[in-house]
């Protein structure tokens, strides 16, 4: 059966209310939780930006949810810490926990100062950091000379069953090449037909293990409302790639989104005040064979999401299955 689980998304939150809201989705019912991982937030609308492993640590604690993070090491981030923070919560908190990992976006990981590079590089840096963070977790002593430079690393904490590394992708050629190496593949909403394809690309090329979704959406008692958040919140985060990879600020975004119209948002957020809708949308996901579905709700302010999804959603969506 598939699982439903609460996004908690740090671009938007501050850490604090975040995990009291993960906090209050499992009482509501939610079964898993996921988070992002990023520096900055997609607009200064959203306006905030807490560090990821400091608030996994602080929710796996407070609830018995099992958690998730998409992460693009290499960069902002060295693999071999990657591989450590991975380990120690993996060796915490015992089946409870996955990492996705991803080639990254310039508006995280301009920061170092480093050339953001082509995105057929980026690719050929992330196997080479999946390859360090399996043998690290594996108990290996890890050297390696390529896009990443590691010397002479090892985990001294690690978990006795490594957590899956699951394979982030929004493309059918991209999860067809996380099948070479991943545990695991995520995405989100996207039309069924795509997201169909993706999955035939990753199972069809020996793709293993979990698919996940997150799902962007937008509710509110009055239809106007949904927009009105939506179009808020989640106007800067339209833009397919390249752009979206490569620009580089809040500001650039605020200014690139500045004419988006509201049909474009609907485009990438599921956006009604008719629950109905919602669980229609949900129920063609589970039927595409989705493993987990993260709701992600574009708002800043959770509880009314939580409890009316908790409440009147998930269990027909549980009942229909």
């Amino acid at each position: 059966m598939t699982a439903f689980g609460f996004h908690a998304s740090h671009e938007q939150i501050h850490p604090a209310r975040l995990l009291e809201a993960v906090i209050h989705a499992e009482r509501a019912g939610f079964d898993a939780a996921m988070c992002s991982d990023h520096f900055s937030p997609w607009s200064e609308r959203q306006g905030q930006s807490g560090f990821a492993w400091s608030w996994l640590g602080a929710a796996l604690q407070a609830t018995n949810l099992s958690f998730g993070v998409v992460n693009a090491p290499g960069q902002r981030y060295h693999p071999a810490i990657i591989a450590q923070a991975i380990g120690t919560l993996g060796a915490m908190y015992p089946g409870r926990f996955w990492a996705a990992l991803g080639t990254g976006e310039a508006a995280n990981e301009h920061i170092t100062g480093e050339v953001w590079p082509r995105k057929d590089i980026r690719s050929a840096r992330l196997r080479e950091c999946v390859d360090v963070i399996r043998a690290l977790l594996a108990g290996e002593e890890v050297s390696h000379d390529g896009l990443v430079t590691v010397d002479r690393a090892k985990l001294w904490t690690r978990p006795e069953e490594p957590p899956a590394l699951v394979g982030a992708a929004v493309s059918i050629a991209t999860a067809r090449w996380c099948a070479e190496w991943a545990d695991g593949l995520i995405t989100v909403n996207a039309p069924v037909e795509h997201l169909r394809q993706m999955i035939d690309a990753y199972r069809d090329a020996g793709g293993r293990g979990p698919l996940h979704l997150q799902v962007h959406v937008s509710w509110a008692p009055e239809q106007e409302q949904a927009e009105a958040i939506a179009y808020e919140q989640w106007r800067s985060n339209v833009f397919a790639p390249p752009v979206c990879w490569d620009l580089e600020t809040p500001e650039h975004f605020d200014v690139a989104s500045a004419d988006v119209p509201m049909s474009k948002v609907a485009e990438t957020v599921n956006v009604s005040a008719d629950l109905g809708r919602h669980i229609g949308w949900l129920e063609e996901y589970v039927a595409l064979g989705f493993d987990q579905i993260a709701l992600h709700h574009v708002g800043q302010e959770q509880r009314a999401f939580i409890d009316t999804f908790g409440a009147e959603v998930l269990p027909k969506l549980r009942s229909a299955a």
